[in-house]
Order: C-alpha cells, then structure tokens, then sequence
C-alpha cells in the first residue's frame, strides 16, 4: 500500500512537470492606445530616472508646472521620449483626462508635447504683473522692518523688475517714517541689494540696544 501511494506520488509529480513544459510563455501585457508615437511608447525609462515631484490637475498655471517640471529634470536628465513619459506622470484628475483623450499616435516630441499643454490651459495661467505694483507693497503697522523687507524682497522677485530706481523709490515709499526711513531719506541707496544690506544693519543695532537696555533693567 505505501508502495501504491509513492508510485502515485511520483506519477503525479510527473504529470505536473510536464504541464509545465507545455505551458505557453506568459504573454507581455500590451498597453492600450495613447497619444504618444509608437518611438515615444517603445521607449524605456531608465531606472535612474527620478520622477518629478510635482502634480498638474487641470487648475494650476501650466507655465509654472513646466518650469517645476524642468528644474526636477535637470536633476535626473534624459532625452526627448522619457521627458515625455515622464510629464505624463504628473497629470492628474482632469488633465490626465485630457491627455488620453487625445489622438493616438499623435504626440513625437516633448515640444509638441509641452506646446499641446500650455495651449489647453492657457485660461489658468498666472496674468503678468508689472513693476509699479511694488508700490503697493506698503509696511503694516506692527511688522517689523525684518518682516517687511522679506516680504517686499519676494515681491521683487516675483516681478522680476529690472529697474533699481523705481524698486528703492517704491520702498522708500512703502517703509513706515521711522528712523531707517529717514537714513534712506539722507543717503539715497541705489539699488535694493544695497537697502537690504543697511536694513540688516539698522535691525543688528536695533537689537543690539534692545539687548542692552533688558540686561540692564529698571534702575
């Protein structure tokens, strides 16, 4: 009997081995149609590769999210097909929506490509500002000058004004007529990059007094 029982064993063993052998390969799974070319789609990421970090729903500025998208390129690289590929993983709800509903077969470069995007989404992108807006950047009452020089910097930066003159006016401007203003006032600065430097200075000193007066204490 356990004669029987190993014979049956083996024989089924047997059986399932050569089931295996005649077992067809696994067939590769196929992507279903998409807007990129069939060089795009046959291209392979390579694993070093980082995808970018950023997200595209269909409600931001779009000339924002490629400048995002290539400053995290720049780290990984890569050619025209994975630029591609990989812009196409940062789109979500919507937009990703809308690419798949695009024509097969019809996007061959990532110029096309970003061109196609900015164009759909051109209603969201971010209207231009222009220089004199810095004047309406003005010191609240209760800010510090440290907090409103950061503040009035990332304003400067966001219009990306060229022009020097009209930057230190429009602070000069918008400071509170307080003893830093009245420096300025005495010794016209330049450009901002000099305004900064004096206004570091002032707030070293002004804490630096204050510092000396609280360790003396009330006589």
């Amino acid at each position: 009997m356990r004669r029987t029982n190993e014979e049956l064993r083996i024989n089924l063993q047997n059986v399932e081995e050569s089931t295996v052998d005649e077992r067809a390969p696994p067939l590769p799974i196929k992507a279903p149609p998409m807007p990129f070319s069939p060089v795009i789609m046959d291209t392979v990421i390579p694993a070093t590769s980082m995808g970018p970090k950023v997200t595209f729903t269909g409600v931001e500025d779009p000339e924002a999210h490629l400048i995002a998208f290539h400053t995290q390129m720049m780290l990984s690289g890569g050619f025209d097909a994975v630029y591609c590929k990989l812009f196409m993983s940062t789109l979500a709800g919507t937009a990703l929506d809308w690419f798949v509903n695009l024509p097969n077969g019809n996007i061959t470069s990532f110029d096309q490509f970003s061109t196609m995007f900015k164009e759909q989404y051109i209603v969201n992108k971010v209207p231009l500002t222009i220089s004199y807006d810095l004047f309406d950047v003005k010191q609240y009452q209760g800010e510090s000058l440290k907090e409103f020089l950061n503040r009035f910097g990332v304003q400067v930066v966001r219009l990306n004004t060229k022009d020097e003159a009209m930057t230190v006016h429009a602070f000069t401007k918008g400071v509170l007529p307080r003893p830093f203003r009245d420096s300025l006032i005495r010794c016209f600065p330049r450009t901002f990059c000099e305004i900064s430097r004096r206004a570091m200075a002032h707030i070293t000193t002004e804490d630096l007094v204050t510092e000396k007066r609280s360790s003396v204490g009330p006589v």
